[in-house]
């Protein structure tokens, strides 16, 4: 059995170059041995588990959607706003809420104190996304697919 303890767990950040998007986490399955870049389940693990925390005022990342992946969250503190296809929906300690593959999302912390919750993705192999505000794509594993396109900087037409 592997174990790890979360709260003893460095936290990473991320911030986009004009800070409209940040946050910090904790790789929880990284931490208990998943290999991402691996193709064997065994090492790769069948989810992903990441405590997400973001300062108020930041959106973790640019709305987007899954090609093939599920999320799932759950909010330990805080509150905040979820960005969906209805518009947007208000989250508080205690919510569980999820996406599927093709369901544009994006969290947003509008509280005053930092919004702590859990991510749970199945990260499928061959996964891309779509960001519906800058009209980009990313893609991971193309696969069969041919794509003739100029690499862009992540964060481009985003803030």
């Amino acid at each position: 059995m592997e174990k790890i303890n979360t709260d003893r767990m460095e936290e990473f950040s991320w911030f986009s170059p004009k800070k409209k998007f940040g946050g910090y986490g904790k790789e929880v399955s990284q931490a208990l041995g998943r290999d991402p870049a691996s193709t064997d389940l065994m090492k790769r693990h069948p989810f992903d588990v990441e405590i997400s925390r973001l300062p108020p005022g930041k959106a973790g990342c640019p709305y987007h959607s899954h090609s093939a992946q599920w999320e799932f969250y759950h909010v330990l503190s805080g509150t905040g706003a979820v960005r969906h296809a209805d518009g947007t929906t208000a989250v508080e300690p205690g919510d569980a809420f999820l996406f599927k593959p093709g369901e544009a999302h994006q969290i947003i912390n509008d509280g005053a104190a930092d919004l702590v919750f859990y991510v749970v993705a199945d990260n499928p192999l061959g996964e891309s996304c779509h960001y519906p505000d800058s009209g980009k794509w990313l893609v991971r594993s193309p696969g069969r697919r041919i794509v003739r396109s100029e690499d862009l900087d992540y964060f481009d037409g985003e803030e």
